[in-house]
């Protein structure tokens, strides 16, 4: 298993306004919320898709041509050892015929993993479809890497963890734009509210001359997997604050990081964890570890 991830996240001074109007990642966050916006969760907590939304969502006009596709998914997931009735789940749906008249048509309940199935043997000309391909493919390895994580070294721990960090700070700068969090210097300000929150009073500066780091090194890249799970966390809450609760204003949104950095903070302490300032800094920096990982491939 190797995890490769390229240096675009800066940890002091993310570059909001290129994230904001970057067409990639408009195109990112469009397919996010498309695909996210007809997820459904079952009574037990899990998640599915209806079928016929998909259906929708990716642009079949008609069921059985949709069904073609989702016979052949089936058939790859029956190939890959796996239970086609824990993926694809068939159920009964009511429509309505006008005049209070009503029948009942196919459908399937479908696992995000039966989706990414249905999107890889899908019409690849549509874009709809490639967008989903790229979607399903990154949610299904990030939903494998929760459930395997215990299963991994340490050095694969701080990879697949570096890499979560990387993605939910970009989501972290959108959701910070969108209250009032509108350029470099003031993001940098912000980051520094939730290291403050998170790390007792100490801020970037702090974190950085304690770990004997050089200025050029990021600390995110000089963090273990305990750290950086700390800081993960940190993230996506101060993400979902800001938006849930539509915080607006700079000091609004430094005191929301703060104050979720100090929520998480003392989390720990009550969970008798060590606080992260006093955590090890790891020999092996990151990049050290992508170039070992790397060099195995080729050597493979």
């Amino acid at each position: 298993m190797f995890f490769f991830f390229t240096d675009d996240e800066a940890d002091t001074a993310v570059p909001v306004d290129a994230v904001a109007n970057s067409k990639q990642e408009q195109k990112k966050n469009y397919t996010d919320t498309l695909f996210e916006s007809i997820k459904h969760i079952n009574d037990y907590g899990q998640e599915f898709w209806y079928a016929r939304e998909l259906q929708t969502v990716l642009e079949y006009k008609r069921w059985d041509k949709f069904q073609n596709v989702i016979d052949k998914a089936m058939n790859a997931c029956k190939n890959s050892k796996n239970s086609i009735d824990d993926h694809f789940s068939q159920v009964g749906k009511m429509v309505d015929l006008g005049s209070g008249a009503q029948r009942e048509i196919q459908d399937y309940e479908l696992s995000r993993y039966a989706c990414y199935l249905i999107v890889m043997n899908g019409d690849s000309s549509k874009e709809i479809i490639a967008l989903g391909q790229t979607y399903f493919a990154v949610k299904t390895r990030q939903q494998e890497l929760i459930e395997n994580f215990d299963d991994l070294t340490e050095d694969k721990k701080r990879l697949a963890i570096r890499g979560e960090m990387i993605a939910h700070n970009k989501s972290l700068a959108e959701a910070a734009k969108m209250a009032g969090v509108s350029d470099s210097r003031d993001y940098a300000i912000f980051q520094n509210c939730g290291y403050q929150g998170l790390y007792g009073g100490l801020g970037v500066k702090e974190i950085h001359k304690r770990k004997g780091l050089k200025k050029s090194q990021k600390i995110l890249d000089h963090m273990g997997s305990t750290e950086l799970a700390a800081n993960l966390f940190r993230a996506t809450q101060t993400d979902e604050k800001i938006r849930r609760e539509q915080i607006q204003g700079k000091k609004e949104a430094n005191q929301t990081h703060y104050e979720v950095g100090k929520k998480v903070r003392q989390t720990i302490q009550e969970l008798g964890g060590t606080m992260p300032e006093d955590l090890p800094t790891p020999a092996k920096s990151i990049k050290q570890i992508e170039k070992e990982q790397k060099k195995l491939l080729n050597d493979n």
